[in-house]
């Protein structure tokens, strides 16, 4: 928080370091919170990038109060909805990469199961709403409440409830029939 705080007044006095620093500090949080939105590494990435170049050329206005990793969550998760609203997203592609396969890298059985796993979440992930999937992945990736959720989303708290309870249970469901193919 203290360490938030410095950086926070260095980058608005306009040091490159302290914006350096914010990125690594924050940006495999951020990436992960975005990926968990939109289902492509390339358009997270995307996001994430087009938030701190928003967020560098901001600086001489730069005035946040709160958690700096709030802030910039925000940024990310209203320009993740921003991304996802003019794609019209297409079905995930469950296309496996012989390449990717074959590399050394990924020989040890737990990464193969990893990826598998993650690959399986990610496609019931994707066929939530998105209003769902902002919920579930707000509460569980980005360990916001549901009251800032709701503010973050412009609705009631028992609205965020139902949203993240029905995307819950979809997903069980989703993946149960996974489980038993």
């Amino acid at each position: 928080m203290v360490e938030d705080e410095l950086l926070k007044w260095q980058f608005k006095h306009g040091s490159s370091d302290a914006l350096r620093r914010i990125y690594e500090k924050y940006q495999d949080f951020l990436l992960t919170v975005a990926m968990s939105l939109l289902n492509d590494v390339n358009l997270a990435e995307d996001v994430l990038h087009d938030v701190f170049v928003s967020f560098a050329e901001s600086s001489k206005e730069f005035k946040i109060r709160g958690s700096l990793k709030y802030y910039l969550m925000v940024c990310v998760v209203n320009r993740a909805r921003d991304r996802f609203r003019r794609s019209k997203r297409q079905p995930l592609s469950l296309e496996i990469d012989d390449d990717k396969i074959r590399s050394d890298e990924k020989e040890a059985w737990e990464k193969v199961i990893s990826d598998e796993q993650s690959m399986i979440l990610n496609t019931a992930m994707a066929r939530l709403s998105y209003e769902q999937k902002e919920a579930v992945t707000l509460h569980l990736k980005a360990g916001m409440r549901f009251k800032q959720i709701a503010k973050l989303q412009n609705v009631t708290v028992s609205t965020v409830q139902g949203r993240y309870r029905y995307g819950l249970d979809k997903l069980k469901s989703i993946l149960n029939g996974e489980i038993e193919k």
